[in-house]
């Protein structure tokens, strides 16, 4: 007996090995790819780790996945998911093999102080303070179209901006040489498509590409550039900042200060993003919106009950075979409404937005996705498209249940 005793104590007292991460699918459609958290702390502690050491995660078949540890102090990896099952997986001490990243964003000064990121499906830009102080207006998200698994987007900004190229085509241009320095230009413009996709997207005084903002009577009150930034997460799979921006006036409140917490992940086309407003002393609602432009004036969809919003953008030249550009929002809260709401005067060629709306109590987060497709990668049509965000819209709302065995 006394035998019996000292190995369950010495087993009770050893080390775990490993600690084993369940995720269940609560939905009757297979899952793949999709990014799963588990809290840094509670995996070390079971494995009686420092903060310095290193782990590696295994799926059910023994075969290493890529990881990443997030500023919020998560491990994060892509798990598949049959339908209605529930797959284990495996944390234990080790030194992990390199991970390429294939999520990437910074500022770019030298370009207005635009901050434009990518993951391996699609890229993203917002306006920043240098472009505010031209007066130009662009209030919402811009897309950059892709068609590769890689980072395009730093090249694509060194090569729009490459000063040398830019003086020999002044010089061209100075000379009479027009055709020849439009020839030049094309070769480093990056609303060209040069083999990964483009900048064909027009935002404008709009709320672009899937912006939010909040309504003061059927109005919407446009967030402009942001304030001030920070990044806080940068690849490998995971892409994360911060924004703040100038107070806004709504209704009574004139010192409205909305931060945004934006992040996308490895293998998604959407952005997760959490709002909050300070200073906001009543419920308002909030819309994310999608601008409509003349060339495609019924090119929406919308649906409340299935939580999404979606617009099929015939691109800034619908005659230049770039494609359509795709783009939508979802949210996993229930829809107060989902419509189309015009301008009482076209902006250019933007004719208003399709909106998803929600109520926003103050002092709380607001959280939904927007993101963009292109029908040169992965999207034959609108009907693609949608599904997409059906599914995607489907998954937010019964998220995987991720559980860790102790």
């Amino acid at each position: 007996m006394a035998s019996v005793c000292a190995a369950v104590c010495l087993w009770g007292c050893s080390n775990p090995q490993s600690v084993t991460v369940s995720v269940t699918n609560p939905l009757s459609a297979a899952r793949s790819g999709e990014m799963v958290e588990v809290p840094v702390d509670e995996v070390f502690a079971e494995l009686s780790l420092p903060d310095t050491a290193q782990v590696v995660v295994y799926d059910n078949k023994g075969h290493e996945v890529p990881y990443q540890l997030t500023y919020d102090d998560k491990i994060i990896f892509p798990v598949s998911v049959d339908a209605n099952a529930t797959v284990e997986y495996t944390i234990q001490r080790g030194t992990p093999s390199i991970v390429n990243a294939v999520v990437y964003g910074r500022q770019y000064p030298e370009r207005l102080d635009d901050i434009a990121w990518e993951n391996d499906r699609a890229a993203y830009r917002a306006y920043g303070p240098a472009l505010q102080k031209t007066g130009e207006k662009a209030y919402g998200y811009d897309v950059f179209t892709k068609s590769v698994e890689g980072l395009v987007v730093e090249d694509r900004y060194a090569m729009e901006l490459d000063s040398a190229v830019r003086a020999q085509i002044a010089a061209l241009r100075k000379a009479g040489k027009k055709e020849e320095a439009q020839k030049l230009q094309n070769t480093i413009s990056y609303h060209i498509d040069h083999g990964n996709g483009m900048d064909c997207y027009a935002v404008g005084p709009t709320l672009g590409g899937g912006t939010a903002a909040l309504m003061s009577d059927s109005t919407i009150v446009y967030p402009y550039c942001y304030k001030d930034y920070e990044i806080l997460d940068n690849g490998p799979l995971r892409f994360t900042m911060k924004l703040v921006f100038n107070p806004l006036v709504v209704k009574n409140d004139s010192n409205v200060i909305e931060t945004r917490v934006i992040q996308l992940d490895k293998g998604s086309q959407l952005n997760k993003t959490v709002i909050m407003y300070e200073n906001l002393s009543q419920a308002a609602p909030v819309a994310g919106g999608l601008v409509i432009h003349a060339a495609n004036p019924e090119g929406y969809s919308y649906s409340a009950d299935n939580g999404y919003i979606a617009y099929a953008d015939p691109t800034t030249n619908a005659k230049a075979d770039n494609g359509i550009v795709y783009v939508g929002a979802v949210f996993p809260a229930p829809l107060a409404d989902a419509k189309v709401q015009l301008f009482d005067e076209a902006a250019g060629d933007a004719l208003g937005h399709v909106l998803g709306i929600s109520n926003y109590e103050p002092d709380s987060e607001f959280v939904y996705y927007w993101g963009s497709g292109w029908s040169k990668y992965g999207f034959e049509n609108a009907e693609d498209w949608n599904n997409y965000l059906k599914d995607y819209a489907a998954e937010v709302r019964n998220p995987l249940v991720v559980t860790l065995k102790k």
